[in-house]
């Protein structure tokens, strides 16, 4: 999936070009504590926290952030979240998945609704473009940690699906229910990870040129702007030239 690809490219340049860290480590924050709240404080025994802690610590969130947050769960005292997720359509039908924690349903809905329409597109039903889209593990490895050969043979001796190596990287694809043990099997064999993570990847995509990519990196945006918004994404195409013109 190129723009699948392309589009975790731009978020990657994105985030490390992006000075309100503290948004980001927020999210990530928040992941954690749910995780933790919902299974074992223990990242060891629980595959979900300690796939949330590994992402964090790719992404530079320090170890005192990270603590705090797991200590978070069990003190009692925190915000009970609830995990939701909108569909709708972007710019030129673009498909949109709006991944949210909040303490306010109807505050997020409204805030998710009233974005959309200001930026070009609509919300929609749930399951409205869902079937766009597989429920994935994604594991990526910068292009340093070995050639296309050397990262295949490992991939699938890890259990995984495909990988994608380009010259910005590896992104190594395995079943949701599989990437704990994969990425451990990975990390066994190649060190840390760039990022490790569930995510929805597109089945089918639709081509953008360069005004539609704009509209859409508006709409994306301004959703991610949302503190309740955990992470967004779609399922465009665009061309290189596009992409360079971004």
């Amino acid at each position: 999936m190129a723009g699948h690809s392309k589009w975790a490219n731009i978020q990657h340049r994105k985030g490390r070009q992006d000075a309100a860290r503290s948004k980001l480590f927020s999210k990530l924050s928040k992941e954690i504590t749910v995780a933790a709240k919902m299974g074992d404080p223990d990242p060891e025994k629980n595959p979900r926290l300690r796939l949330a802690v590994k992402e964090a610590k790719s992404q530079s969130v320090p170890k005192d952030v990270i603590e705090r947050a797991i200590k978070k769960s069990t003190a009692g005292d925190g915000d009970d979240y609830e995990e939701i997720r909108y569909e709708g359509y972007g710019p030129n039908g673009v498909a949109v998945i709006v991944e949210a924690m909040t303490d306010n349903r109807n505050r997020t809905a409204s805030t998710v609704r009233s974005t959309f329409s200001k930026n070009g597109g609509n919300l929609g039903e749930t399951g409205s473009v869902g079937f766009m889209f597989e429920r994935k593990g994604e594991v990526t490895y910068p292009a340093e940690a070995g050639d296309a050969d050397t990262i295949f043979e490992a991939a699938i001796e890890a259990g995984a699906e495909d990988v994608e190596s380009s010259e910005d990287g590896h992104i190594i694809w395995c079943a949701d229910s599989d990437l704990n043990d994969v990425s451990n099997a990975l990390e066994a064999d190649l060190g840390e990870s760039s990022s490790t993570k569930l995510v929805w990847k597109p089945t089918t995509t639709t081509e953008m040129d360069l005004e539609g990519m704009q509209k859409l990196m508006r709409l994306i945006d301004a959703l991610e702007d949302d503190d309740d918004v955990q992470r967004v994404t779609a399922n465009f195409e665009a061309s290189d030239e596009v992409m360079e013109q971004l």
